[in-house]
């Protein structure tokens, strides 16, 4: 999978998707025990794509990689690889990319009836109140975060 940068500030990367390739690999569909161990080889036959299990919707998704600390208490860390789907509808309490005053930003967004609100997961940070003189729009919903452990 190639990933085009398309825009790169401070606190976010933004790639494009490609979504066009297969690669199906071994997947333990029965589930892989955090106790006993079990034995796991019988199910391997079984494969997956992650870009047909982790993408919904190809040309309205990207990916944006985490910089800083603000969202760390909402399992977001720096460096962690996120899913960002343009075409969901933002609501109360969901984690969006949001572009705002040239900047783009990622923050659980908090939606009054006459105000947005911008809340970190970090209590370093306070939350930003949106208003009109603000260049602002809600880019699009985080659906999943990739991990390296």
């Amino acid at each position: 999978m190639k990933l085009i940068n398309l825009h790169k500030t401070k606190t976010l990367e933004i790639f494009s998707t490609e979504t066009s390739t297969e690669l199906d690999l071994p997947f333990v569909e029965s589930g892989i025990s955090a106790g006993f161990p079990s034995p796991a080889d019988d199910f391997l036959d079984v494969s997956i794509d992650l870009n047909k299990a982790l993408i919904q919707n190809p040309s309205a998704t990207f990916y944006g990689r985490v910089k800083g600390d603000s969202m760390i208490d909402a399992g977001m860390n720096d460096g962690d690889l996120l899913i960002i789907d343009k075409s969901l509808e933002p609501m109360d309490g969901k984690i969006a990319v949001c572009f705002i005053d040239g900047e783009f930003t990622v923050k659980r967004i908090k939606i009054e009836k006459d105000v947005i609100w911008l809340m970190a997961e970090n209590k370093k940070y306070s939350p930003i109140k949106v208003t009109s003189d603000n260049d602002f729009i809600i880019w699009g919903i985080v659906t999943t975060v990739i991990k390296k452990v």
